[in-house]
């Protein structure tokens, strides 16, 4: 998922059924398919996703990512754990740990992990994105946003639709 500089939301999913899955959850203007991959070493991580093409170099993890670390992940699961971790990472703008994006569906995260992303080079339909930089303003892809300090962050997402005649809200 990305946002462009002039606020076009664009999805780049491996598959058809993935994005249909994903554009199902959250809004996109645009939605492309094609080959992803991703490839890690030695703290730098090479992705690609189409015509998206970015490398960057992770730090050392902080104190809040060795917190995050220690959430069992049956815990990070329950939805009254993303209610009480929603408090503080209301205090990182944008950033939401509960919600919906969509009538009829409601999701919830919980981060497991952060490194901060120290180094990046990237570039979109060839075009260079330019130097490192808060994510600013907060992307509007659904109901939240990422921190705006560039992090890599290990991220549950649990998604949660209503059936017939059920009603799902935020």
């Amino acid at each position: 998922m990305l946002e462009r500089a002039d606020g076009r939301r664009v999805l780049l999913a491996p598959t058809s059924r993935t994005a249909e899955y994903v554009a199902g959850i959250y809004h996109f203007d645009e939605v492309r398919t094609g080959p992803v991959s991703v490839r890690r070493r030695d703290g730098v991580w090479d992705v690609a996703a189409g015509s998206l093409i970015l490398c960057f170099t992770v730090g050392r993890r902080g104190m809040l990512g060795y917190a995050l670390r220690t959430i069992p992940r049956r815990l990070a699961r329950r939805q009254l754990w993303a209610a009480v971790a929603d408090v503080p990472a209301r205090l990182m703008a944008g950033v939401r740990t509960r919600g919906s994006s969509r009538p009829g569906c409601r999701q919830w995260y919980a981060a497991g992990d952060l490194w901060p992303i120290v180094a990046a080079n990237a570039s979109f339909d060839g075009i260079d994105l330019g130097p490192l930089s808060p994510v600013v303003p907060p992307v509007r892809f659904g109901f939240g946003s990422a921190p705006a300090r560039p992090a890599l962050v290990r991220v549950l997402s649990t998604v949660e639709r209503a059936g017939p005649g059920k009603a799902v809200g935020p």
